[in-house]
């Protein structure tokens, strides 16, 4: 059976904002940011990341569109556990062809940044979640993409931890030359937004500006 998930959606991320996509569980949110990162095409209507439309490249095209423009922030961190979280962190230079010594110098300049130097060598087994999360800034910053896409990063934390990591989110993540879309149940985290979108249905309902 066909099922549209997404209904005529009109939605636009800034440059140089954090634009928060909320509502119910099943109201569309990760399909549409799906469709935004290229992984999924649409079937009607136009899309366009940073100038440029994702359907209609070819899949090796889209692959390193993707590669070298977005940053992805995943609410399971998606670490890799025999990797140190300098190299977790360079895994999207050294995707790109960056030497290691170079990819690993880069991202562990990245965790400096972040507070996280001296942990550099630690496997994630030896991180609280915390470190581990801003590992995962870390590698979807190290890049330097001019789009970043979070997937539900206050769902497992508590409301300090979460304070945390959207504060840490907004002063690094957030520049003139990049978008920020932040996909979140939680309403607690609203204030860091710029935008905030609510969906219900496939529909986005109404936009609200901070």
């Amino acid at each position: 059976a066909r099922v549209d998930v997404l209904r005529g959606v009109q939605f636009e991320a800034r440059l140089g904002e954090m634009s928060f996509l909320v509502g119910p569980s099943g109201c569309g949110k990760t399909t549409l940011i799906s469709v935004i990162a290229g992984l999924l095409d649409p079937n009607g209507g136009t899309m366009q990341v940073l100038g440029h439309e994702p359907a209609q490249m070819k899949s090796a095209d889209r692959i390193v569109f993707r590669r070298r423009n977005l940053g992805f922030v995943f609410q399971q961190y998606n670490l890799l556990p025999a990797l140190t979280a300098a190299e977790n962190a360079a895994v999207p230079l050294l995707a790109d062809g960056v030497s290691r010594d170079v990819a690993v110098k880069k991202a562990t300049a990245m965790l400096d940044r972040l507070g996280l130097g001296h942990r550099a060598k630690a496997l994630p087994r030896q991180l609280s979640g915390g470190q581990q999360q801003r590992v995962a800034l870390a590698r979807a910053l190290v890049h330097e993409p001019r789009l970043i896409i979070c997937d539900e990063p206050t769902a497992a934390l508590d409301h300090q931890s979460g304070e945390a990591v959207m504060s840490l989110l907004a002063s690094a993540a957030v520049a003139p030359d990049r978008a920020v879309v932040v996909v979140t149940h939680d309403n607690r985290v609203f204030h860091y937004a710029d935008t905030i979108a609510h969906m219900n249905d496939g529909l986005i309902d109404r936009i609200d500006r901070n």
